[in-house]
């Protein structure tokens, strides 16, 4: 049974073994479609999907796996890769787009995939290209969501707030009235008729009637 979270059942047990043929690969999600590549040749399939074998033109820097709750960006570069690639960098709205990164272990010497292991998971924060004579690389940096733990919010509890997260909610419609609002805990609404002492003229005495509600 899986220890962690992105741990395939079927390669729990080959994670002790001495000898294991492994290969890393990419799915990066942009509006129009996905880019699938995978660092060896050919095509492999992951969760029902192709991936691309793109060999060595594949590198990916900067991928740790610590023991602390920390966050820690990757930057992967693919080189000299086709033109539907540099379209979707050029044209493509890559920022926050998600990106994942699976360490794929495979059947022996061939293409057949035994499981995976997700190894980062994250968004798109830049992305560069770099032209030059032998063909272009596209550099993409990307940052785990952890980061936004040291991130404001900029969210109040507020309807104005709640509204801009989903604009039907109406929970917090009443925290301004609220704010204003005088409430005494525990004390129960109540008339007493108090007795004023002393003879007056005409033999009667008045009575101050006392009020206490509840605000």
């Amino acid at each position: 049974m899986a220890t962690r979270a992105g741990i395939d059942t079927a390669i729990t047990g080959r994670l002790t073994d001495d000898h294991q043929v492994m290969a890393v690969a990419v799915k990066a999600e942009f509006d129009t479609d996905d880019i699938l590549i995978w660092s060896g040749l050919g095509d492999v399939t992951i969760n029902s999907e192709t991936y691309t074998g793109a060999g060595t033109l594949l590198g990916i820097s900067g991928n740790e796996d610590t023991a602390e709750l920390s966050s820690t960006g990757t930057i992967v570069t693919l080189s000299g890769m086709d033109d539907t690639v540099l379209s979707y960098a050029l044209t493509e709205n890559y920022q926050n787009r998600p990106i994942t990164i699976f360490l794929v272990f495979l059947m022996g010497g061939s293409n057949e995939v035994a499981g995976t292991m997700t190894t980062f998971k994250g968004r798109m924060t830049a992305l560069s290209i770099d032209d030059t004579p032998e063909g272009s690389t596209v550099v993409i940096n990307a940052e785990n969501r952890l980061v936004d733990l040291n991130r404001p919010s900029h969210l109040r509890y507020t309807v104005e707030s709640q509204k801009y997260i989903l604009s039907s909610d109406t929970s917090f419609k009443f925290v301004q009235q609220l704010q204003d609002m005088d409430i005494v805990w525990g004390k129960a609404s109540q008339k007493d008729a108090i007795p004023k002492s002393g003879g007056g003229r005409g033999g009667g005495g008045n009575q101050i009637e006392k009020d206490n509600h509840i605000t």
